[in-house]
């Protein structure tokens, strides 16, 4: 299993968090209007208590009915106001977090595609899942809910003590003395949490990881018989995370327990003084009814802290792990001054100038002075032992991977001084292991060509021998499972040269592409390619000698080096491992 890079800790999770702020930047007027409208709610919450105390001590004490009327009315207004302001602050906020998470997330899809492929092979795919959908869904709860409410109950709670001083002063400040240990211990649980939440997260999405290789996986494991192992494996993994999220819910339960605790507190301290203040006449029967009404309304944004500090916490983490996938640069980019490719009459020479390659911290090179030189429309099959470096070579074109020295040269041009965009349509590539994505066949074989007419996609099916596809149960329209594993290897492999013969492109990187036919499929495929191949410059991973007479030249790599060129025939009079390795080819194996 890969794992991810070296985890950070919370301490930067808040201001990871604060740098997401770009992403409400579109949305400001939305959040005015939210803002507003839950302020709204909230001075029309406190005004309540307040017109209360008005027909306690006005209509009710003094006997002045004519104040009932207007009144009531005036505190039914306001309990209308509340609702029709919640209502509008939770439908625009609707829009506004969805909104916000849809663009984060397309940022970070887009992001992950510019990454070069090395990263992608370090990270598990279960870590980038993980912060693609559960990191991202975190951060729209808070936004969605933490966020506005940490900034409206602050407003709420100063707004009521400084009422409720006003109403009496000692035993306002007495009610404000009480919840101030609730500040130092935010921040105690704050610290506390944080770590939790950021190894938690971690855990899950090394779970992901493990559910998602079993998944893809499933064939081995049947076939091997490991379904035992891979259950442990996967029991080991959710144990750690059932601990670690009993763990936080054990601290979360006794953070909201104390919460709990001191507005309970708070109401026994304002009923016993709150007596002895009406008694000596220091408040108003009214103003009594009005103190407690509002202290009540300091239960909520106090209880309601304990959450809103969590989610917060865990939006923050959440934020510092995809800001860890944001962070990251791609290592292969368009230079600066790319310049478009300039087309030849007959486009598609390509050259290796001294060309070596290190994968990096290795110790030695897997490629060294590699030159080669593929004239347009010609046919250069590379052959070798296993672990020769062909598949690296071939990954160089298309810059999958870069040159450590030296260049590679299309029509004359450095390929690092063209956009990527332009060279990757100019070369097209078939790998051993096809990639098939969860889509129909048509959609596959047209994924490097859009446009195609079904014309063209029948001609590339026929080409690659790949008419089978026909015949299955909706035709081209079939859906092929993910990773196209509905099909056998060997169709995956025409699936995916149908696809590579489709796109046109200038150059043709085929890596080993037939290694799953049978020879018979591969002798029909083969005849096809040669003609194929007559207007394309090819660049051929092959070990069968009947791929290899494809070629108009075989280089043999071997040691990292080109050890021989020249015709099959004359390398296997001249090169005794040439020979060799073209006796001991494989068979072809059934599709």
């Amino acid at each position: 299993m890969t794992h991810a890079p070296e985890r950070k800790t919370g301490s930067q999770a808040v201001g990871a968090l604060w740098r997401l702020r770009g992403y409400l930047k579109p949305l400001r007027l939305q959040m005015i209007v939210m803002f507003a409208a839950a302020i709204g709610s909230v001075a029309a919450e406190i005004t309540i208590p307040l017109l209360a105390k008005g027909i306690i001590d006005g209509a009710i004490a003094r006997g002045d009915r004519g104040l009932l009327l207007p009144l009531g009315l005036a505190a039914i207004g306001l309990g209308a106001a509340v609702a029709l302001l919640n209502m509008t602050r939770r439908w625009i906020q609707a829009d506004a977090v969805a909104q916000i998470e849809k663009t984060i997330r397309d940022d970070l899809y887009a992001h992950l595609q510019r990454l070069h492929a090395s990263f992608h092979d370090a990270w598990q795919s279960g870590q980038l899942l993980s912060r693609a959908t559960t990191d991202l869904s975190t951060i729209r709860r808070f936004a969605g809910f933490g966020l506005i409410f940490l900034i409206t109950n602050i407003l709420q709670f100063v707004a009521v003590i400084v009422l409720l001083v006003q109403l009496n002063w000692w035993l306002g400040l007495i009610t404000a003395a009480v919840f101030a240990p609730v500040l130092p211990v935010c921040f105690r649980f704050e610290k506390r949490y944080k770590v939790l939440s950021r190894r938690v997260q971690d855990q899950q999405g090394d779970l992901a990881t493990i559910i998602e290789e079993s998944a893809t996986g499933i064939r081995v494991l049947k076939a091997l018989g490991r379904g035992r192992q891979a259950a442990a494996r996967h029991d080991t993994q959710a144990s750690e995370v059932y601990k670690t999220q009993v763990e936080k819910a054990g601290l979360l339960g006794s953070f909201w327990a104390l919460l709990d605790l001191i507005p309970n507190a708070v109401m026994c301290v304002i009923l016993v003084l709150g007596t002895i203040a009406v008694s000596r006449h220091a408040l108003s029967l009214g103003g009594m009814v009005a103190f407690i009404t509002l202290a009540l309304q300091l239960v909520w944004p106090v209880e309601a802290l304990g959450y809103i500090i969590a989610s917060g916490q865990e939006a923050a983490t959440a934020a510092q792990r995809v800001l860890e996938i944001f962070d990251t640069e791609p290592q292969i980019v368009s230079a600066p001054t790319a310049v478009e490719l300039v087309r030849a009459n007959a486009g598609g020479h390509l050259e290796f100038r001294h060309v070596s390659f290190t994968y990096p911290g290795a110790a030695e090179p897997v490629l060294r002075d590699i030159e080669l030189d593929l004239q347009p429309g010609k046919t250069v099959v590379l052959t070798g032992s296993t672990g020769s470096g062909k598949t690296t070579l071939l990954a160089l074109v298309p810059r999958l991977t870069e040159v450590s020295e030296g260049a590679v040269l299309l029509d004359g041009t450095d390929i690092r001084d063209l956009p990527l965009p332009e060279l990757r349509t100019a070369v097209g590539c078939a790998f051993e292991d096809a990639t098939l994505f969860s889509a129909s066949v048509r959609e596959n074989v047209a994924f490097g060509a859009p446009d195609a007419t079904q014309d063209q996609i029948e001609a590339a099916l026929t080409a690659a021998q790949a008419r089978f596809a026909y015949d299955l149960p909706w035709g081209l329209d079939t859906r092929i499972g993910e990773q196209g594993m509905a099909l056998s290897g060997g169709q995956r492999q025409r699936i995916a040269l149908a696809r590579a013969i489709l796109a046109r492109p200038e150059v043709l990187i085929l890596d080993d592409p037939l290694s799953a036919l049978d020879v018979h499929t591969e002798a029909r495929v083969t005849q096809a390619l040669h003609e194929i191949l007559a207007g394309v410059t090819a660049l051929v991973v092959a070990h069968r000698p009947s791929t290899v007479a494809l070629a108009d030249t075989v280089a043999l790599l071997s040691g990292g080096v080109i050890a021989a060129a020249g015709s099959h025939h004359d390398l296997l009079e001249s090169c005794p491992e040439y020979a060799e390795l073209m006796r001991s080819a494989p068979e072809g194996e059934a599709a």
